[in-house]
């Protein structure tokens, strides 16, 4: 796999981001000096310090926003573990080329630009040429018998990750959000984030696309007899990279690739809900740096999803019981990421306003 050069933003997270660098200092003065009581704007000031850091600049700008809506099937969604057939994501992709899902509507609201990608449907789609194909395989193995993909193909995922990224940069794109199509990642996102987070994997097990108990009872027996025969013969089981090769998607693995990258070219990770918050999991165990550049949109209604952002000190901006994927709870917070950045831009300070600062 290649290797990614991220630039540490390491007060983003810290406690004492106050007590960093000059860059930091600088940024938190112009907040503090804004027309308005100290801290009295929350999270937005939260956010605009996170952009600044991020586009080192004290007036950040959001340019030509991206969303790649990334197709793929999983080999173990033949073990019942989804209420879903796999059919349901050549289906949907489809219906994404009318306009006619969920991400179409947000992408349009909120003025991104759409990019559908087929990196491992089990379908073909090539006579949709609103759908690009770079599709890797129909489908990845069932990972309960094997690894879901080769090293090839591994790598292969994250390359073509770098290789939307930098096809969204030509167009000017400072920030990027990534969605899924995919019957079954929610099992391999459980698996990640157990195994990454070091958890119990009924902890990481949630309903899915609507599992009833006796489903998620199914599915976490699946899961647990697929963990357990990795441990067993696999001889690095404990390597990042062979976990996310066994139990990955297609699609997750691209997602990868494209928030490595992504957080390579500085620029913003729009992060989605429970299957991109385990794809990002995953991505920091490869480089811890690639945190700093996510703002997390929401924290969605399935199982676990809350505990794997604390696993990451993370804040999401959104908490609407959502669980759709495709990228729409992130797509649903990037009006406030928006509203954080003509807050830095647009906002008077004590000092132009002809304001008594205060405090």
């Amino acid at each position: 796999m290649r290797t990614f050069h991220i630039t540490p933003l390491t007060d983003v997270q810290g406690e004492n981001i106050r007590h960093q660098d000059e860059w930091s200092r600088r940024i938190h003065h112009k907040i503090d000096n804004l027309n308005k009581p100290k801290g009295s704007l929350g999270m937005l000031e939260t956010l605009a310090f996170q952009i600044c850091k991020i586009q080192h600049t004290l007036s950040p700008k959001l340019i030509h926003p991206c969303h790649l809506l990334l197709g793929a099937d999983h080999g173990i969604e033949r073990e019942g573990v989804s209420v879903s057939p796999r059919a349901v994501t050549w289906q949907q992709m489809i219906n994404f080329t009318r306009g006619g899902g969920g991400v179409n509507l947000f992408c349009r609201q909120h003025g991104f630009e759409l990019v559908l990608v087929d990196v491992g449907v089990d379908h073909d789609l090539t006579a949709y040429s609103a759908i690009v194909n770079r599709k890797i395989a129909r489908g990845t193995n069932n990972f309960l018998w094997e690894s879901a993909m080769s090293t090839d193909a591994f790598n292969r995922a994250i390359e073509i990750g770098v290789e939307l990224v930098d096809e969204c940069k030509q167009k000017g794109c400072n920030i990027v959000c990534i969605g899924e199509m995919g019957i079954g990642n929610t099992s391999a996102s459980s698996i990640w984030m157990s195994l990454f987070g070091q958890l119990p994997l009924h902890r990481c097990v949630g309903s899915g696309s609507g599992l009833n108990q006796v489903g998620k009872n199914h599915k976490l027996d699946v899961l647990s007899r697929a963990v357990d025969r990795f441990c067993t013969i696999e001889p690095e089981s404990n390597k990042a990279e062979t976990i996310i090769r066994y139990f990955g998607g297609f699609e997750m693995v691209v997602a990868i690739g494209a928030m490595l990258r992504a957080a390579e070219l500085r620029q913003i990770i729009l992060v989605d809900g429970f299957i991109m918050s385990a794809c990002l999991f995953a991505a920091s165990r490869l480089n811890r740096s690639v945190i700093d550049y996510a703002v997390f949109g929401h924290c969605s209604g399935e199982n676990g999803h809350g505990e794997m952002l604390r696993l990451m000190h993370a804040r999401p901006i959104l908490n609407l019981d959502m669980r759709l994927g495709e990228g729409t709870g992130a797509l649903c917070a990037y009006p406030i990421v928006e509203s954080a950045v003509r807050m830095m831009n647009e906002m008077n300070n004590f000092k132009d306003a002809n304001i008594d600062k205060y405090f």
